[in-house]
């Protein structure tokens, strides 16, 4: 008998695939993504797509309980406090608890799956389109020498930072910060950065270039707290700029092999689109 409140808890779990499906018809019907959903609303939403991510873990880690008890045919004590923990997110803090949770660490839901088909265009496919920006590359930050993207350039300030990358980089990210300007402007407010144009190498290898190196990508993060690199997890804030970027064509450093959830970069789809524009 002593089994049977984790096969309580265990029922109660397997309807994590029901509730993350009524969350995305919920999405959908609230225009998330789309401006429709205020702050409280959208930080809500956010957290609700943790629990669901969470909640999967711990149905993994208990199922693996239950088979062991049924294998070895001894009792296990249930995971204790399972709904502190779940609560634990949404629980309010203080006055500007709503606030602060931009800036709250948490894992990426989905993280695989975050581009929706969204591809990155790479160093190799941006040398073959626009050429290199300069020949010889260190591991440190040089001018750009390539003179068809030198006199595209564009040091400017946009939304709540301030940039250099392409011009049209420059327009689409306005669009960005305008579309969360007037969605959310409490995370508007709290938005930094943590660099744009940057031509080197990518670290490590001998003549590889990331999409920093053509003025095509941008590190963000809130508050000016910087991201773990690889860790699997970012600030919440940043989960919901994302939406913003995927509408505009950007691809989210989150969905990388090697997570890196601060950067935002042009998709080879919208580089093909300003290509056949002439705008590059």
């Amino acid at each position: 008998m002593k089994v049977l409140p984790a096969v309580i808890i265990a029922l109660g779990l397997l309807a994590a695939p029901a509730l993350w499906f009524g969350l995305s018809y919920l999405f959908k019907e609230q225009g998330y993504g789309s401006g429709a959903v205020d702050s409280e609303a959208r930080i809500e939403i956010e957290l609700l797509r943790q629990q669901v991510e969470d909640t999967q873990l711990k149905l993994d880690d208990l199922q693996k309980e239950l088979s062991s008890l049924a294998n070895n045919n001894r009792s296990v004590a249930p995971s204790a406090n399972l709904q502190d923990e779940e609560d634990s997110l949404l629980r309010q803090t203080g006055p500007n608890a709503i606030l602060d949770s931009y800036a709250q660490v948490v894992l990426i839901a989905d993280r695989r799956n975050v581009n929706d088909g969204l591809k990155v265009a790479g160093g190799t496919y941006l040398s073959e389109k626009l050429g290199r920006p300069r020949e010889d590359l260190t591991d440190d930050c040089q001018p750009m020498t390539n003179a068809r993207l030198k006199e595209k350039l564009v040091l400017e300030q946009v939304g709540p930072i301030r940039v250099r990358m392409l011009a049209p980089a420059i327009e689409s990210l306005k669009v960005v910060f305008d579309n969360i300007q007037k969605a959310d402007p409490d995370l508007y407010e709290r938005i930094n950065t943590a660099g744009s144009l940057c031509v080197r190498r990518i670290r490590g290898t001998q003549n590889s270039l990331s999409t920093h190196s053509y003025g095509l990508a941008v590190d963000l993060n809130i508050d000016g707290r910087l991201d773990t690199l690889g860790d699997g997890k970012t600030q919440l804030g940043l989960t919901i700029l994302a939406d913003f970027f995927k509408d505009e064509g950007w691809v989210w450093g989150a969905g990388f092999g090697r997570e890196d959830s601060m950067h935002f970069e042009i998709s080879r789809r919208q580089l093909d689109l300003w290509l056949a524009e002439g705008r590059l």
